[in-house]
């Protein structure tokens, strides 16, 4: 099968998308548009998604919560919200922006996000038959994939665990709501409002 995608356009993506990855963070630390930080760091962001969205969990808390973008209760709030509709991850990253920026910084956030997907797959589909059957390649892959469990076990446990769960009733409502989602296969809508309002109760109670 072949793409009609030239190696020479494909080329352009790979410089482009390499290029951005090292030179905005550059362009970031001399300058002091903040409009040019936050799209720093939803590229990178972006840039560094493998195995799942749920990677840019810790990725997107430790570029904006500590830098005081966003506080962390807005941070926890958007991306409960964002778990009912589809792409959570990257919805919550367009959350990020809005919050931050308005309309403008939710769009600009959008754009980020998604931005160094699309160039890797345009960049890297004229050369994928040949990459696929490179054995260090794959090795790669095997790493990254390894890579990828440790960090969501990192982004479950900071800062979704030690958040949420600090007393036997949270625990007991987060395995009930895991019950739900796992053996009733319920939607995840119903899953994300039960929560909210299991939380909600317990905070009265």
């Amino acid at each position: 099968m072949t793409f009609p995608i030239s190696k020479r356009f494909g080329g352009i993506c790979l410089t482009l998308f390499f290029g951005l990855l090292v030179g905005l963070p550059i362009l970031s630390h001399f300058s002091s548009m903040t409009w040019i930080n936050i799209f720093d760091s939803f590229y990178r962001a972006g840039s560094l998604v493998f195995g799942g969205g749920h990677v840019v969990l810790p990725l997107l808390e430790r570029e904006f919560v500590p830098t005081g973008f966003i506080s962390e209760e807005s941070f926890l709030a958007g991306y409960g919200a964002a778990q009912a509709v589809p792409g959570p991850l990257f919805t919550f990253a367009s959350y990020i922006g809005a919050d931050i920026g308005g309309w403008a910084g939710g769009l600009m956030a959008t754009v980020a996000i998604f931005l160094p997907a699309f160039l890797l797959i345009l960049g890297t589909l004229p050369f994928w038959y040949s990459l696929r059957e490179n054995s260090k390649i794959k090795g790669a892959f095997m790493g990254v994939n390894a890579a990828v469990v440790g960090i969501l076990i990192s982004a479950f446990y900071q800062p979704i665990w030690t958040s949420a769960i600090l007393t036997p009733m949270d625990f007991t409502l987060a395995a009930l709501l895991f019950f739900m989602l796992v053996y009733l296969k319920l939607p995840p809508w119903i899953i994300v409002l039960s929560g909210a309002l299991g939380g909600s109760l317990l905070a009265i109670f």
